[in-house]
């Protein structure tokens, strides 16, 4: 495959619609519908909300989300925007901080080559909703990690080559790393080798940033069908599959017990969409971020974690399922609760001294260079039913 057909795929499914008649439907809609933050097959993120739900907003936590770019006026995400104040406070105009982008005040848009952020797309803003969304009001949505920040960096046009979206990916990932980004969410991908944007990733390694990468939407066996940049050999970087409500791994997602670590909620997701908007999207897009809220939920609860702190109690404290045996390299599906407790309980214990004698271990996940979701998006706004575009990128 050229690097010119990198793209992702976004094939429309059949969903039910359910119809609001009022916020407080609303509110009951997103507790009923959000099944990946449920305990069962879902992430048992309310029950890590009790420990650290409202940390995140405080914490310092910097999400790089490179998409689609991101509706800042989003009700549900307008406060959970990454600022750099130095531009806040500085001159329009002028690069005040000096880092080669001017007015970079909540991130930048590769496509457009500004700071306006904008999403015209819709994916970008729903996986944003999923890892940092923060109800704006009684009958909004919370995501994962509700508030922490989320800087926008935008690389995919879909009127662009693959060959650009991929370099535009590489100047996302080098801003992500020189401006203070604590993990990267990359739901795109393509079967593509590319040694710059390996580089990229792996000077990330070098700072300590976490990349979480989806698996692809390709219904394929990712050990030898290789997507990146999942497959990329580093050690930062944590490929995720998505499951369904039975925590059966969906038909379209990519599997592998070498090139992919974990599984995570991928279908009919509920997440926040341009114009205050909401709707369903499906994919290992959203599976990924699941995963990146809960690495933000346990640097929330405990700054300082290492890049291999956290991919080792991720996935130590996943939930494992039989139905992931042979799919994922640990057979299980993230856990939001357990790995936050694991870190929590760690702060607690007294480390004893040692014994004098010790006993003698790329489409946002389609094929391309765009984001990996399959699915249907139903927008709803203003309590009425709204029908979301439906299209392909390729």
């Amino acid at each position: 495959m050229s690097l010119a057909s990198r793209g992702y795929a976004l094939n429309i499914l059949s969903l039910g619609a359910f119809a609001l008649v009022s916020g407080v439907c609303f509110a009951q809609e997103v507790q009923n519908q959000s099944w990946g933050h449920q305990a069962k097959f879902g992430i048992d993120a309310v029950k890590a909300w009790s420990i650290v739900k409202n940390k995140c907003q405080d914490s310092g936590v910097v999400v790089a989300v490179i998409d689609t770019g991101i509706d800042m006026n989003h009700p549900d995400l307008k406060n959970s925007l990454w600022v750099n104040q130095k531009e806040l406070n500085g001159r329009a105009g002028i690069d005040d901080d000096g880092n080669g982008f001017i007015d970079d005040t909540n991130g930048w848009d590769f496509v457009t080559h500004t700071g306006k952020l904008v999403d015209t797309h819709g994916h970008g803003s729903h996986i944003a909703g999923i890892i940092g969304a923060k109800a704006g009001s009684s009958a909004g949505y919370n995501g994962v990690c509700p508030g922490v920040k989320i800087m926008s960096l935008r690389y995919y046009n879909e009127k662009a080559s693959g060959l650009e979206n991929l370099k535009n990916t590489v100047r996302a990932i080098e801003f992500a790393v020189k401006n203070g980004a604590n993990i990267i969410n990359y739901s795109g991908g393509g079967a593509e080798f590319s040694s710059a944007e390996m580089m990229a990733l792996k000077t990330a390694e070098e700072k300590g940033i976490l990349v979480v990468a989806a698996a692809g939407n390709e219904r394929s066996n990712a050990d030898v069908n290789l997507y990146f940049p999942a497959a990329y050999d580093l050690n930062n970087m944590l490929s995720v599959t998505a499951i369904n409500q039975v925590g059966q791994v969906l038909p379209s997602s990519n599997w592998g017990v070498r090139k992919v670590q974990i599984a995570a909620p991928g279908n009919s997701i509920l997440s926040t969409l341009p114009g205050g908007s909401y709707g369903y999207m499906t994919g290992t897009s959203q599976a990924t971020a699941f995963v990146s809220g809960i690495a933000a939920l346990m640097l929330s609860s405990k700054r300082g974690l290492s890049v291999a702190d956290l991919k080792s109690k991720i996935t130590a404290s996943a939930t494992k399922y039989s139905q992931l045996i042979g799919k994922t390299q640990f057979g299980a599906a993230a856990n939001a609760y357990a790995a936050v407790e694991s870190v929590t309980n760690a702060q607690k214990q007294i480390v004893l001294p040692a014994p004098s004698v010790q006993p003698a271990s790329r489409s946002f996940a389609a094929a391309s260079k765009n984001p990996a979701s399959v699915g249907s998006k139903k927008l709803l706004k203003n309590k009425k039913k709204h029908n979301a575009k439906k299209g392909a990128r390729n």
